[in-house]
């Protein structure tokens, strides 16, 4: 279930593309799994105008390919999700040359905040909140940097984006709550780049934040296609 706190301004089609989304991501609908729009609207309680709008969302992340009456389910490939962080990668190392020219404590302020809510969420063993402030504190240095046409691109690749990180993070809260320490730690890493303006150090931490969450959705499809008996 997608959590319904990160749902609060979110149109009906927006909601039913995130579940779908979820469902799609974690393996619970897998490639060529057949959806009809009755079926969609049936599931939901909902008329279906608003699958509609929730189709073309999912169409829009190539998640699905649209048919007559329903939709085709396409799902996310290894190579798909490298292709999202190679990206993210560019994205988030654009924003911190920029930053290198830029007076950032009130950033730091902002992202030491962030931090200690990913704490909090870690103690109250809450993976949704500890998800939501993860993507909190890679937005707000996307944000930081005021570069509109940047900040699109992040938005494109956010609804993906967070779902695999939610996917992640409930998995390692339920597998490793512990390893949580090392995550933080690794946000803490970023912030010393920017404090420091350590190119090196900056890659550092980017490539440990990705390598996290792609071996834990690696892990979770596997495990997914066991219990489907692939």
């Amino acid at each position: 279930m997608f959590p319904e706190q990160w749902l609060d301004k979110a149109s009906s089609g927006e909601r039913i593309a995130a579940d779908l989304r979820l469902k799609i991501i974690d393996g619970s609908y897998k490639p060529g799994d057949k959806l009809t729009e009755n079926q969609l609207a049936q599931m939901y309680g909902t008329s279906r105008s608003p699958i509609r709008d929730a189709i073309k969302m999912l169409a829009s992340d190539n998640l699905i390919s649209s048919e007559r009456m329903g939709v085709t389910v396409i799902g996310l490939s290894s190579k798909d999700i490298e292709e999202i962080y190679d990206i993210r990668l560019l994205i988030e190392g654009f924003v911190f040359e920029k930053l290198m020219k830029l007076e950032s404590a009130e950033l730091l302020n902002q992202l030491n905040k962030i931090i200690a809510m990913m704490e909090v969420a870690v103690k109250f063993k809450d993976a949704d909140e500890f998800s939501l402030q993860d993507i909190l504190f890679h937005q707000t240095v996307i944000r930081f940097v005021n570069h509109q046409q940047v900040l699109y691109l992040w938005q494109n690749l956010k609804p993906i984006m967070e779902t695999l990180i939610l996917i992640s993070m409930r998995k390692r809260m339920t597998e490793d709550a512990h390893d949580f320490a090392r995550v933080i730690d690794n946000h803490l890493l970023y912030i010393q780049a920017i404090v420091t303006k350590d190119r090196a150090l900056f890659k550092q931490a980017m490539h440990l934040n990705f390598d996290d969450v792609d071996s834990h959705i690696d892990a979770l499809w596997h495990s997914s296609k066991q219990r489907k008996g692939e």
